[in-house]
């Protein structure tokens, strides 16, 4: 059995909202080198540059499904349930969401 090889950046991942930027390694819904991991989404996903191990790895972000916009994890740029939202398409469509997702939405400060 061949031992994994090393991924190079294809790309960089932009948030449209934030500016976080990022080289990214692969894109959609099976990392490489991760046999048992499957994504509930397609998402930029890098290499984890805190640890040698090549199986591991960090998720940048992916795109609204709304909108379409490329936004990061970060809880000040998107949100996940069932599919990834930016914040921007949250708010305009916050009574489509569960009752827990728009009261964790009204704790949270405006910027």
């Amino acid at each position: 059995m061949d031992a994994p090889k090393e991924v190079q950046p294809t790309g960089e991942f932009e948030c449209q909202l934030c500016g976080l930027t990022a080289p990214y390694m692969y894109y959609g819904p099976k990392p490489p080198n991760s046999c048992s991991v499957m994504l509930l989404e397609e998402a930029y996903v890098m290499k984890d540059p805190f640890t040698p191990d090549k199986n591991k790895f960090i998720i940048l972000g992916s795109h609204c499904s709304l909108c379409s916009r490329s936004v990061c994890v970060g809880t000040e740029c998107s949100l996940f349930y069932s599919k990834r939202f930016c914040l921007h398409c949250v708010k305009e469509n916050l009574k489509a969401f569960p009752l827990e997702i728009q009261e964790d939405m009204d704790k949270r400060k405006p910027q």
